[in-house]
């Protein structure tokens, strides 16, 4: 079978359950495992992701309003690639090549691959899409191997806080710094299976901009920055300048933390259990252990 993934997340599912080998194409994205870096890209992005939060945000408004995709799919390489199975996505055309593109191009292919396209927003239904993932792929009992898996490392950190008696702290998760973006989709749910209450966002709601002052009106005593796509040091770097703009001086003696969004929350995928385990850390640092360093800080 020749799996070509379109979705850093999809990519990082077919690795999880053991199939690297599997993958004969990924996105100009994929970073993760490191195995995967030497496969053949089939994506590309004019946005330049290295600015400042602002200018990332002016250039996908810019593209937006002119009509202009924001990810290009090379028709030719994926042709060449001969995929019997694309992975693609249908939640967020800021994150990933738009499904319909991709629909577009598969069909021109011969033969025509099957396409699965994913589309979680809530925790649960990332759990499923790795199912399915896992039954595209021949995986199945992989997949039902990490489920129980990944629900016992989470079913630990709920019996850790349970045992404390702990308190649930309130929560902020702020996905972009300029403009403020509360984190939508699945973050509420890690949150929660954190230990903490998420006080911005809805359950499987898209992400959406917030005030700064309805932040401060939901009085966190948590603030986990966590802007997308970001690892985390450029995440300790908005968070300092956040926490040091004037109109963030009622938050100050808050509890501040970077996290690496792009690792660990961004991709709907099975690092979102490292992201709820880091962010269970931020939540009670006393009562659960430190993650990898390079997955979250506590700001001092």
């Amino acid at each position: 079978m020749r799996v070509v993934s379109l979705l850093p997340a999809a990519t990082e599912m077919v690795s999880e359950l053991g199939a690297i080998d599997l993958l004969v194409g990924v996105t100009h994205e994929c970073d993760h495992p490191e195995a995967v870096r030497h496969l053949p890209r089939m994506t590309a992005t004019a946005i330049d992701v290295s600015t400042d939060a602002a200018a990332v945000d002016a250039q996908v408004r810019a593209a937006a309003a002119s009509g202009a995709p924001l990810f290009a799919l090379d028709a030719i390489a994926l042709s060449s690639a001969r995929p019997d199975v694309i992975l693609t996505q249908a939640l967020c055309d800021v994150c990933a090549v738009a499904e319909g593109d991709v629909r577009a191009i598969a069909a021109q292919c011969d033969p025509t691959p099957t396409l699965i396209t994913l589309s979680a927003t809530t925790l649960d239904g990332v759990l499923e899409d790795i199912a399915r993932v896992g039954a595209a792929i021949g995986r199945d009992g992989a997949a039902a191997v990490w489920r129980e898996s990944a629900t016992a490392r989470m079913q630990r950190v709920h019996e850790t806080l349970k045992a404390a008696r702990a308190p649930r702290p309130r929560v902020a998760v702020i996905e972009w710094g300029d403009p403020l973006y509360a984190a939508g989709h699945w973050t509420p749910e890690m949150v929660r299976r954190a230990g903490g209450i998420d006080v911005l966002a809805t359950p499987g709601a898209h992400s959406v901009p917030v005030a700064l002052d309805a932040i401060r009106a939901a009085d966190p005593e948590v603030i986990l920055v966590a802007p997308c796509g970001y690892d985390l040091p450029r995440a300790i770097t908005e968070a300092h300048r956040l926490r040091d703009l004037p109109g963030w001086a009622w938050a100050r003696d808050r509890r501040w933390a970077a996290l690496d969004a792009n690792a660990l929350l961004s991709r709907p995928g099975p690092r979102l259990i490292d992201g709820i385990e880091a962010i269970a850390h931020a939540v009670a640092p006393t009562l659960l252990p430190s993650p990898p360093t390079d997955h979250l800080a506590l700001l001092s």
